[in-house]
């Protein structure tokens, strides 16, 4: 079954780059993403499709937490929320659930949100898929590559090994 799902956190071609690395991860789109009330502003984000008999919503969690500061309440936060934005009640629930289930793997509290999608605004076209446009520019290699690296340690299983061959 194919899915939608919202992921913020940090610098948004990073998010793009490790989502487009998995198995199971049919399409990306980078820009901003909003919900609303007092989240209503854009924050850096993707929107990815995916197909959920090949890869859960639960382990998407899982990559997203691990592949940026989940826990950091850092002075960028406006910028970068930290948060998954859903498109159904079903998959709120689903989110929070699979959060506080991971909490024991991290050390501090995890401060990742869980709401609702609004509204998106991709990026330019001519930063689209960023880190697989040219891998060798400098951000890629000092920001990009050490998550890659972490996702093929810790999920293996889940990553597009063709993606990934240059690592």
């Amino acid at each position: 079954m194919i899915k939608t799902a919202g992921f913020g956190g940090g610098c948004h071609w990073c998010t793009e780059a490790v989502f487009s690395s998995l198995k199971g991860v049919l399409s990306v789109k980078q820009g901003w993403i909003s919900s609303i009330g007092e989240h209503a502003s854009f924050s850096e984000g993707v929107i990815i499709e995916y197909d959920s008999n090949t890869i859960t919503l639960e382990i998407l969690i899982a990559v997203h937490l691990y592949t940026h500061s989940s826990t950091s309440l850092h002075s960028m936060r406006d910028k970068y929320r930290s948060a998954i934005y859903t498109f159904n009640e079903a998959d709120s629930d689903t989110a929070l659930t699979a959060i506080k289930q991971l909490q024991s793997d991290f050390n501090s509290p995890i401060i990742t949100q869980v709401l609702p999608y609004a509204d998106f605004t991709i990026n330019r076209e001519e930063l689209l898929n960023y880190y697989y446009s040219d891998p060798a520019r400098p951000f890629c290699e000092n920001y990009i590559n050490p998550k890659l690296k972490m996702l093929i340690e810790k999920f293996s299983k889940e990553i597009d090994p063709a993606k990934l061959k240059h690592l």
